[in-house]
């Protein structure tokens, strides 16, 4: 199954429209399992009151959120 699918339960906090995570820890297990699946190096970093993904795919700086309940793309 993929990353994606998977359901996100973490707390979430809303920052300029956009869910991402509210701890750096989450985020940060959550970062591990989206390098394992893409084959990239993602950190993590504070957006805001939150905490995003944050990797380079396919040359693109990427970063990624929440949205209903699953990792989403949000740039």
């Amino acid at each position: 199954m993929t990353i994606f699918a998977a359901s996100v339960f973490d707390a979430t906090v809303i920052f300029e429209g956009k869910e991402l995570f509210k701890g750096k820890g989450s985020a940060g297990l959550w970062s591990e399992k989206l390098a394992a699946e893409l084959g990239i190096d993602v950190s993590v970093q504070k957006i805001g009151t939150g905490w995003a993904l944050c990797g380079v795919l396919d040359g693109e700086d990427c970063i990624w959120g929440i949205h209903g309940q699953r990792l989403k793309r949000i740039n």
